[in-house]
């Protein structure tokens, strides 16, 4: 489907809102328009309001709102680099990314403040999960636990064997 300036609607909500306007042209009443795509007159009214306001542009779609991106698109292009490299190349104790110390690393690299909790965010539109540390003790002994897994915890799982002859009272 082609609008009348020759360009194709980006979305089916555009075209929608573009073939409400090109049948008020022609002449039809809003409560009909509405009906015939399936919307309500108050949506068909806003539509007809904006075009009347801003030409048939104002009924184009437009980007979404909120905030652009504090990130450049080259530097989140980058950060999956920068996280390849490992967070002990980063003065980190330890492999694993937090969402902590990727904002720390944003901040060092690109100057740009991200609260951890959004860290994450941007972490999973780059296709990066974020990882939690395990915490264990310091003085955990490896060898001992693999010790007690191997040896001992088999006999306390180990069911008691059955009695040959019933026991009498």
């Amino acid at each position: 489907m082609t609008t009348r300036a020759g360009t194709a609607p980006t979305s089916w909500r555009e075209g929608r809102r573009l073939r409400a306007l090109d049948l008020h042209e022609q002449g039809w009443a809003g409560k009909a328009i509405a009906e015939a795509l399936g919307v309500t007159q108050g949506a068909v009214s806003q539509w007809l309001k904006r075009a009347r306001e801003g030409g048939r542009e104002a009924l184009r779609q437009r980007p979404p709102p909120g905030p652009t991106h504090r990130l450049t698109v080259t530097q989140r292009e980058q950060l999956p680099t920068l996280l390849a490299k490992g967070a002990e190349a980063y003065g980190f104790l330890g492999a694993v990314w937090t969402t902590k110390r990727v904002a720390t690393l944003i901040r060092q690299e690109f100057g740009v403040e991200y609260h951890p909790a959004h860290v994450s965010r941007v972490l999973r539109q780059l296709g990066w999960s974020v990882q939690k540390p395990i915490r264990r003790a310091t003085q955990r002994d490896e060898a001992a636990i693999t010790a007690w897994h191997d040896e001992r915890l088999p006999a306390l799982l180990a069911k008691p064997r059955k009695r040959a002859a019933p026991s009498c009272g």
